[in-house]
């Protein structure tokens, strides 16, 4: 969803893919369950989508145990670089804003 709405890119890696929900539909009679699997994600054209591969990143990055226990987090670190370079590139504006309200009924206020 984040990649359709075109919100940025993905930073990180590859999404472990099992997606599909399963629900239990009550107790057997000798105790064991029964969980079916009964819904996944489709794409917008109508493909069944993630399960089994996951979500490639459109920037891999390794958050590899060394940085990690070093206190670093290479993914946003990377993160936040794209970020910061995009918002250099677009040069985005707050609306301005508008004169406050007249909240009273009086005259002449």
């Amino acid at each position: 969803m984040f990649r359709q709405a075109r919100l940025g890119p993905l930073i990180g890696k590859r999404s472990w893919g099992g997606v599909v929900g399963i629900d239990d539909h009550g107790p057997l009679i000798d105790g064991g369950s029964v969980y079916v699997p009964e819904y996944a994600f489709a794409s917008p054209t109508g493909e069944w989508i993630i399960e089994g591969h996951g979500v490639d990143p459109d920037i891999a990055v390794e958050n590899d145990p060394e940085s990690v226990l070093a206190g670093r987090d290479p993914q946003l670190e990377r993160a936040v670089r794209e970020v910061l370079r995009l918002m250099a590139e677009s040069h985005r504006h707050l609306p301005r804003r508008p004169a406050d309200p007249v909240k009273t009924n009086r005259p002449g206020r």
